[in-house]
């Protein structure tokens, strides 16, 4: 994976704000670059050096493996949710989301950037573009010499 898709990636995910989240196509949309698997593939092996939990599946579920976890930051920083996840405490990471029945309410939550932030988004993907740019390359000098 590119070190410019991983860095914009995890720009972007420092840029979300305390209690709100956006999914990892969004970010995708965002940057203009890869796709959903794409993000989730750099916040597995990158993200734990940024707010992880404000990442999110499109239905709002959390990061898997991550539910008790990232439902403590969603409780700690007021994060829109659905379901169960409101109140009570945290399941262990081992009970299935089924049955802690709470997700992030994506409609509520999801970040909808300010216009200072879309030009601090405009200049993470234009970095990134720039960044995966071919090289230009040289035509070959003529020769006259006959290989044989």
């Amino acid at each position: 994976m590119r070190a410019e898709f991983i860095n914009a990636v995890l720009e972007v995910v420092d840029l979300i704000p305390s209690g709100a989240v956006l999914s990892y196509g969004d970010i995708a949309v965002l940057l203009d670059d890869g796709g959903p698997r794409q993000v989730g593939s750099v916040m597995s092996h990158y993200g734990s050096s940024v707010p992880w939990w404000r990442v999110v599946r499109a239905g709002g579920q959390p990061p898997v493996c991550h539910d008790a976890r990232a439902l403590q930051h969603y409780r700690a920083e007021a994060t829109a949710l659905k379901g169960s996840g409101g109140s009570g405490d945290a399941r262990t990471a081992g009970e299935s989301r089924a049955e802690e029945g709470w997700r992030v309410d994506i409609g509520a939550a999801r970040w909808q950037p300010s216009n200072d932030d879309f030009v601090l988004l405009d200049g993470i993907r234009d970095r990134l573009a720039a960044g995966k740019m071919p090289e230009a390359r040289k035509m070959s000098e003529p020769h006259d010499e006959v290989v044989s």
